[in-house]
């Protein structure tokens, strides 16, 4: 059996939930081949960069152009792909390379595209929709589509007011790396320790000013350590380190799971891949003044459930917040529990009910 995955590289979290989708489906059968495809290099392979700059600079310098666009066409229905020929034609030849016989999206282009291509006579193959954020933007939703893999029942809830049959929408979560569930916060206070850790990531994407006041005053936070995780930001990493006395400073880590288990609050943005890596973590989370479209759903949804704060106030006292929220471990225990609640509400194993579903008749062979 071979599965093709696509997605891009709008931020990392729809490559990210790509390949673990990838790793879980290997990991569970054995006679499994899984390819994961940027859909824009495979498309356009001498602008693919270009495409993703152009968005690092919407987001960047022009957000309220794009929070225009998200919400005009948040519950309007699409017209026809521009250059739909031409998308069939190069996609058609990546289903024939891979010789796929599933399609997994983790992007609405990605499915906007399998979905023409079906209705344009192409193979009849399954088309899974994996959806990354809380809230179900019509561009999500696509004709010739087999299953829709959603974050919550809310988001069930939206598709099938938008017209979608229930019984092809399947709650899994957002599907992160398997270490999450392991490295949890509730492991971390079994050990009873008693000085408090706060882990700050996306700094470097711009939406928390680490300005030297508030560095200074995280730093003087009594009994807490703080670790920022700079990513890719090498200037910011390079501007840290080593200034402030409890304050640990990461660059690019692939253990994100191990600094969020060791974590008693995490300050961050409302990534729909972020969001469900601290639920999966039972890590209550911060968010500072959410303003991408998407991101503000997903902000929603956080102070809905209560698994975390929300600071929508520019006057707001950022330090002082965080240290009554920390210090509060009531609080915080209650956001705990009320993200493992969360997780148990996940009423889909993905990997297993998805493909079982539509393989039901192919003999797979599961890893014993």
């Amino acid at each position: 059996m071979n599965i093709l995955i696509l997605t891009g590289k709008f931020g990392m979290g729809h490559y990210s939930v790509a390949n673990t989708l990838k790793q879980d489906i290997e990991d569970r059968y054995i006679d499994t081949n899984v390819s994961v495809h940027d859909i824009f290099e495979c498309i356009t392979p001498k602008y693919y960069n270009a495409i993703y700059d152009a968005y690092t600079v919407m987001i960047n310098k022009a957000s309220s152009i794009y929070n225009a666009c998200y919400k005009f066409t948040y519950n309007n229905k699409k017209s026809n792909l521009v250059f739909e020929n031409y998308f069939i034609n190069k996609i058609e030849k990546l289903i024939d390379d891979t010789n796929a016989d599933m399609v997994i999206s983790t992007l609405p282009f990605c499915s906007q595209i399998i979905s023409a291509y079906k209705k344009n006579g192409g193979r009849d193959l399954p088309l899974i929709t994996c959806i990354t954020d809380v809230g179900a933007h019509q561009e999500w939703i696509n004709f010739n589509t087999d299953a829709y893999i959603v974050p919550s029942n809310s988001t069930k809830m939206e598709l099938i007011s938008k017209g979608v049959p229930s019984d092809i929408i399947y709650i899994g979560g957002i599907p992160v790396k398997k270490q999450f569930r392991k490295f949890t916060r509730n492991n971390r206070m079994k050990q009873n320790q008693k000085e408090k850790r706060l882990l700050i990531m996306g700094g470097g994407l711009g939406i928390i000013q680490l300005k030297d006041e508030f560095m200074e005053r995280i730093n003087q936070l009594n009994n807490v350590k703080t670790t920022i995780i700079t990513g890719n930001n090498t200037k910011l990493y390079n501007e840290l380190l080593n200034k402030y006395e409890n304050i640990e400073v990461i660059g690019y880590t692939d253990e994100v799971y191990k600094y969020m288990g060791q974590a008693d609050l995490i300050i961050s943005k409302a990534g729909g891949v972020t969001l469900f890596e601290t639920i999966s973590a039972e890590l209550p989370i911060v968010v500072i003044r959410p303003f991408l479209g998407q991101e503000i759903n997903n902000a929603y949804f956080v102070e809905n459930k209560r698994i975390g704060e929300i600071i929508w106030d520019k006057s707001a006292n950022i330090p002082e917040r965080i240290e009554s929220l920390i210090n509060d471990e009531l609080k915080l225990k209650s956001m705990s529990l009320n993200m493992k609640s969360l997780k148990e509400s996940f009423i889909c194993d993905i990997t297993k009910d998805i493909i079982d579903k539509f393989f039901a008749n192919n003999v797979i062979h599961e890893v014993l």
